[in-house]
């Protein structure tokens, strides 16, 4: 299956998102926030990336923009999974180069249909 970077300064979260992916048999890395999750992306290939977007150090934006400069990330699949739902925040992040945006609370059904689509 997948390798997946999951990016989100809340424990419960990542947790959340770690076991809801492994269950399906992905193999999920953890980082607090996205300087963390810049760090492990450089020395890691990721098949997916799924980031928070309101982090202390590095925000998912600011993140998003940076692993988008990588060239081995220029076409991975980015998830935004946070609580921002304004236009003003997607549309920074679709500029940023997300490929998706998730509202939390998440459904976990809702999340592995989007990564089994991503993924494809």
């Amino acid at each position: 299956m997948a390798k997946i970077l999951t990016v989100d300064d809340s424990g419960s979260m990542r947790a959340m998102v770690s076991h809801t992916l492994s269950e399906m048999g992905h193999d999920v890395e953890e980082a607090e926030n996205g300087q963390l999750g810049l760090e492990a992306a450089l020395s890691t290939q990721f098949d997916l990336i799924i980031s928070d977007v309101n982090m202390p150090v590095m925000d998912g934006i600011t993140f998003v923009t940076n692993i988008r400069k990588e060239a081995n990330y220029r076409f991975t699949p980015i998830l935004m999974l946070t609580t921002e739902s304004g236009q003003d925040k997607k549309g920074a992040g679709k500029q940023a180069g997300a490929t998706g945006w998730i509202v939390k609370p998440f459904n976990p059904q809702k999340l592995v249909s989007l990564v089994n689509k991503v993924l494809k």
